[in-house]
């Protein structure tokens, strides 16, 4: 039984208009659309998936007045790999690939579609190449030749640079397996955790709905098309 995610599942981002998300996605990008659908619990929201392989997706949400936010460079996106935008905010996502001739292979793709691309670039433990999407997303497509050997790739200077003692720095590479019992039952509110956004009262009564009820009322099993 694992105790780590093995890949990523889905990527969900926000659209202004899903169509043409869909249509880079999958005309640029050359990933096919495998779901469409109302999400599911949020009225007036659109749920879209794209097919990165078996077991992983790029999904993109269309949500009711999207299109009445601003954008803006330096807080709400970064603009390039090297731009800040406010913490919490995804700064780029880099897109996976199996080979160097792949990398190529979708630099040329995305040129012949009339989107600038720049690239690849060698960083030692990946090569990339370097593009915008809709709605000023930052993108990247790499490809890894070996798995990263930490002994190369974690700097012992930059450790401390962000503060992390040789005690924290082992732990961070061995995460410690968890051999309590199962399940865990809901701790108690903590606001110094991380939380999502909602209602005070509506986040108190879902914590305090035990798993089995809320998975019950909660879940959408059935695909629109029967």
């Amino acid at each position: 039984m694992s105790q780590q995610p093995n890949g990523i599942h889905h990527l969900a981002f926000m659209a202004a208009d899903i169509k043409k998300h869909i249509a880079f996605f999958s005309e640029v990008m050359g990933c096919p659309l495998v779901a469409l659908f109302d999400m599911h619990g949020v009225p007036g929201g659109l749920h879209a998936f794209l097919r990165l392989n078996d077991h992983c997706y790029f999904s993109i949400v269309q949500l009711p007045a999207v299109a009445d936010i601003p954008i803006e460079l330096g807080r709400t996106h970064a603009g390039s790999g090297a731009l800040p935008s406010a913490a919490g905010t995804l700064q780029h996502l880099a897109f996976g690939v199996e080979t160097e001739a792949d990398l190529l292979a979708m630099r040329d793709r995305m040129r012949s579609k009339g989107v600038n691309v720049i690239g690849p670039i060698d960083h030692g433990m990946c090569k990339s190449i370097y593009f915008a999407g809709p709605d000023q997303m930052t993108l990247e497509v790499a490809t890894s030749e070996k798995t990263l050997d930490p002994a190369a790739w974690i700097d012992p200077a930059v450790l401390a640079k962000a503060g992390i003692s040789d005690a924290e720095a082992a732990r961070f590479k061995a995460p410690a397996a968890y051999d309590g019992p199962s399940p865990v039952p809901q701790p108690p509110y903590d606001p110094a955790m991380p939380h999502m956004v909602y209602p005070k009262a509506v986040y108190e009564q879902l914590l305090a709905t035990p798993d089995e009820v809320l998975t019950k009322m909660a879940s959408y099993t059935a695909p629109p098309v029967a």
